[in-house]
């Protein structure tokens, strides 16, 4: 049984920064990828950033030069850092993990208020 906990979430005043953090356990197969998304409320859900097994990273545009994802690959556990926070980016994150089907933490709520 594929886990995955979230950590991290909270308020923040625009302008701060959060450090989000996911582990995986539980697999017996090799995570191809992880990643966060996000929801806010009456939107879509969005990517927000993923990292693959080897490395590569992708990002939505609007947080490009703001968030970074890293991942430590022993501890099966991604992080992502998101600095200089906007209202906008107020939402649920989901990490997720592509092994043989994508899996989901449990949401984490980010909110960015004065």
């Amino acid at each position: 049984q594929v886990q995955l906990v979230e950590s991290g979430g909270g308020l923040v005043q625009p302008g701060g920064s959060l450090r989000l953090s996911c582990a995986a356990s539980g697999s017996q197969f090799s995570i191809n990828a992880m990643g966060w998304y996000r929801q806010a409320p009456g939107k879509q859900r969005e990517l927000v950033a993923r990292i693959t097994s080897g490395g590569s990273t992708n990002y939505v545009d609007s947080v490009k030069g703001r968030f970074t994802i890293s991942r430590d690959a022993a501890k099966n556990t991604v992080y992502l850092q998101m600095n200089s926070l906007k209202p906008e980016d107020t939402a649920v994150y989901y990490c997720y993990a592509a092994i043989r089907r994508n899996y989901w933490g449990q949401g984490t709520q980010v909110t960015v208020s004065s």
